[in-house]
């Protein structure tokens, strides 16, 4: 109401003159001459301020032949004369200088509009990109029911005031807009679903039983996509082949794919549960480039672990889901055939350049030297790149160097770079991530990557690698290249320390044998004992000093509990190292019904959080979203420009949302 009246009193002076009238009729009956009089005045006022406003089109017409320059007459009418609406304005003021035909016709003003500010004619017109500089209004202006893009320029006028004056012109873009929505949303999207567990489901459940599990599950998978006007079509026992319209794809966020839930709420007849992965391809111009995109979403999803949803569109990965416990669904088979493909890379390349993650950790090592162990069979020349001093397995690295063969097959990440070569081989352990690797500059000057992990996948990965051995389903990296040398070497041509760094990373990741360990975990374990490690000295790899260990429980007693399971330790002066942090996460789960544990601490300019759980609560999935990794298990996340106390508010939000969705 303010706002209305002291725009009503600003410069319409329209009102002014009905007042003085007013108040002239009124004084008639009391002093007719006093009435008269000022009636003459009010009349003299008007004919004045007419002759002025005048004068001012007057002025905006020499203004428009001072923004025309030496342009022609004939052009000079057309801009004058222009079909586009047209509005000029004084930005400081927001008073209207002049408008042609067509913008009073859109405002809806017909007289007068000289009189008027800005926000009378169009209150949904902001003129702050001018003063920014820019040309285009950043958004649409809704006048009377339609959508315009405004253009604009701003000049200084020749005056001796020299006061700024703004040019718009308002183009009607309702019916593109609209065309360009309804093609937006009848965009075509492409989702396929797999039975995450298929093969297992067949072997739990009698025969007899097959059709009844099936049919449930097509019941549930028909129900979550009717009412999309979508086609659903079955390629394969356990694929479907789902093409709907974009204006659906909102709908399916908003409910996070409730067919991930509805699938896992149906128990088999041995009470195993079945679960589906979906993925999406969106946002590209083809039907084979969404095909393809989908498949590789499908791909993530099971790499992850699978019961969950992953879309991919032009810019990234979105992830929904994967909650439920991953099922091992390894084979010797894979595992031969990649150990075949990799001993055909060492062959071919001249050099072999092994390396893990930033801040390397004792699998990350013991991956690295089973590589060394395959090259050195097949008589080529092998170096692992790591930092000497930013890694959390000195002794391992001191054992190794002890052995002939070691003598120079540490190096750093800057010698790497200078001695590597272009038909060298790359091998990639323990991270899939471009940005994580300890030097990513090497990833562009290789002839070939190969790239062996066990963590989920993240939306970040290296895509071009000759060789992808990722298993989320593994316990460690170790123990996947374990698997890869039983089929390179025999026993005897493995070294005693690189078992036993092998066996190391095994324990570190498995935390002795307790978490995420299979048949397979063991039966590595089992190779590398008949290689000669000895698991007293692997277990001396873990031993801590004193300081460690009273820093270690230092940690622990800044220790609380939230949602009554969660530890979270929130350190705030530096000080902590990475690996007595981990090892206190690791010390926590120790507590009687802690489900996951979290310390959050500073380091240099980031903070950091080592995450870890007992499998129930998937700390993967909670860092991931503040931009972390790793597996269900044990997970990490460095952020950066942000606060330690800000960073433990958004790891509570992050625990939140997990526990509630």
């Amino acid at each position: 109401m303010n706002k209305k009246l002291s725009r009503m009193l600003e410069s319409n002076l329209r009102f002014y003159f009905l007042c003085l009238l007013a108040f002239s009729i009124a004084a008639f009956p009391f002093n007719p001459m006093l009435a008269l009089t000022e009636g003459c005045i009010t009349i003299l006022l008007f004919l004045w301020n007419r002759n002025s406003s005048q004068k001012r089109k007057k002025s905006i017409l020499q203004y428009i032949d001072n923004l025309t320059g030496s342009v022609d007459s004939a052009n000079k009418s057309t801009l004058a004369n222009s079909p586009l609406p047209m509005m000029v304005f004084r930005p400081e003021s927001g008073e209207v200088v002049w408008s042609n035909e067509h913008f009073m016709a859109l405002s809806g003003v017909k007289e007068q509009l000289f009189d008027m500010r800005v926000d009378d004619a169009a209150p949904d017109f902001s003129a702050q990109w001018l003063l920014e500089g820019k040309s285009v209004s950043p958004n649409r202006v809704t006048m009377n029911g339609r959508q315009y893009q405004v253009y604009g320029n701003l000049v200084r006028t020749k005056d001796r005031q020299s006061h700024m004056v703004a040019t718009t012109y308002w183009v009607d873009t309702t019916d593109g807009d609209q065309a360009l929505s309804q093609y937006q949303m009848s965009r075509p999207v492409i989702c396929i679903l797999m039975l995450d567990n298929y093969d297992e489901l067949m072997k739990t459940i009698p025969d007899a039983q097959h059709s009844a599990l099936l049919a449930q599950i097509d019941e549930k998978v028909n129900a979550w996509v009717s009412g999309t006007n979508g086609m659903l079509l079955k390629i394969t026992r356990d694929k479907q082949l789902f093409l709907f319209e974009e204006q659906q794809y909102e709908a399916f966020v908003q409910e996070k794919f409730s067919l991930l839930d509805a699938i896992r709420d149906i128990k088999s007849f041995e009470g195993v549960a079945p679960t589906i992965s979906i993925g999406i391809g969106k946002d590209f111009a083809t039907m084979a480039e969404l095909y393809r995109h989908a498949t590789l979403s499908l791909e993530m999803a099971l790499s992850r672990g699978g019961d969950q949803a992953v879309v991919r569109n032009k810019v990234d990965f979105a992830f929904y889901g994967g909650r439920a416990k991953a099922t091992e669904k390894r084979t010797k088979v894979k595992s031969r055939v990649m150990a075949n493909a990799l001993s055909e890379l060492i062959v071919d390349a001249k050099q072999v350049y092994v390396m893990g993650h930033a801040f390397a950790d004792m699998d990350a090592l013991g991956a690295a030297a089973g590589i060394c162990c395959a090259a050195r069979k097949r008589n080529k020349a092998a170096f692992i790149v790591m930092d000497p001093e930013r890694n959390a397995c000195k002794e391992l690295i001191e054992r190794l160097k002890e052995c002939p063969e070691y003598e120079n097959v540490f190096i750093g990440a800057h010698d790497a770079f200078l001695r590597i070569q272009p038909n060298s081989l790359v091998v990639v352990v323990d991270t899939s991530r471009p940005d994580m690797v300890e030097n990513p500059d090497l990833l562009g000057c290789a002839g070939r990557i190969a790239v062996i992990d066990h963590h989920r996948r993240g939306a970040l990965y290296i895509d071009n690698a000759a060789l992808n051995f990722h298993e989320p389903y593994a316990s460690s990296a170790a123990e996947l290249v374990t698997e890869l040398l039983q089929y390179l070497v025999e026993p005897s041509d493995v070294l005693r320390a690189e078992s036993e760094a092998l066996l190391a990373g095994i324990v570190l990741d498995t935390k002795k044998f307790t978490l995420r360990t299979g048949g397979r975990t063991f039966d590595a374990a089992a190779f590398l004992r008949r290689a000669g490690a000895d698991t007293t000295e692997v277990q001396r790899f873990f031993q801590s000093e004193l300081d460690e260990m009273v820093n270690r429980y230092g940690i622990i007693r800044e220790a609380e509990l939230y949602r009554g399971d969660i530890a979270m330790a929130v350190i705030e002066e530096a000080g902590v190292d990475r690996i007595t942090a981990a090892k206190a996460a690791d010390e926590m789960l120790s507590l009687r019904g802690v489900r996951a544990a979290f310390v959050a601490y500073p380091m240099e300019q980031s903070i950091l959080i080592s995450a870890r759980s007992l499998g129930e609560v998937n700390v993967q999935v909670v860092l991931e979203v503040l931009g972390g990794g790793g597996n269900s298990t044990t997970a990490g996340a460095k952020i950066d420009d942000m606060g330690i106390l800000q960073v433990k508010q958004e790891l509570m939000d992050a625990v939140d949302r997990y526990l509630e969705n």
